[in-house]
């Protein structure tokens, strides 16, 4: 590796590092004033979404990694919509990767693991049972516990998937960032 690289590297690594603080501060405290005024089972549901975002990220950083470039090239000399922005992603992968699966995926699951404790914080109280009762502790750990195991078995299954399934999963990614460049004249993906 040269000094450039490394330099490049500096700084794509402290510009995530700002954006990830930035996010989860953001996704912290909407999800802590969202799961603060509604019911403990819609706040379980919230929880299950936030795990449901991290391993859906995650797979995407996977299948970035996995995808190879060749099939794109032949859709985008046929002008079909989202193969350039297959080949960026494809071409900037360890990037893609990094923000799927490192900012993304490890914010949800940090914020999953605060969410979590607002609910069991929410069901104990709900049944009058306060903070530190055996209820209160139980509960926790089945939580805990059933929220690790999603997050960890979807990771899996996410993986699985991309790694078999990663062209296909490239391709609808590249035609959603083309459709919301040509719908909101927003450019998601640089040439850098």
């Amino acid at each position: 590796m040269n000094k450039k690289q490394l330099q490049k590297s500096i700084k794509f690594s402290l510009s995530i590092a700002v954006i990830t603080f930035v996010l989860a501060a953001i996704f912290s405290i909407v999800s802590s004033a969202i799961l603060s005024g509604v019911m403990s089972i819609i706040g379980l549901a919230i929880v299950f979404i936030i795990v449901f975002i991290g391993v859906f990220f995650d797979m995407l950083g996977i299948a970035a990694t996995a995808a190879d470039e060749v099939p794109f090239h032949a859709m985008a000399a046929e002008k079909v919509s989202g193969s350039k922005q297959a080949i960026q992603i494809v071409r900037n992968a360890d990037r893609f990767a990094s923000f799927c699966n490192d900012v993304i995926g490890d914010i949800s699951g940090i914020i999953s693991g605060t969410a979590s404790a607002i609910v069991v914080l929410q069901l104990s109280n709900g049944f009058g049972y306060g903070e530190g009762t055996t209820f209160h502790l139980s509960i926790n750990v089945i939580l805990t516990s059933l929220v690790a195991a999603l997050t960890v078995g979807g990771k899996a299954m996410g993986k699985f998937l991309a790694i078999h399934s990663s062209t296909k999963i490239i391709f609808i990614v590249g035609k959603i960032i083309a459709f919301s460049e040509e719908k909101f004249k927003i450019k998601v993906l640089s040439n850098k």
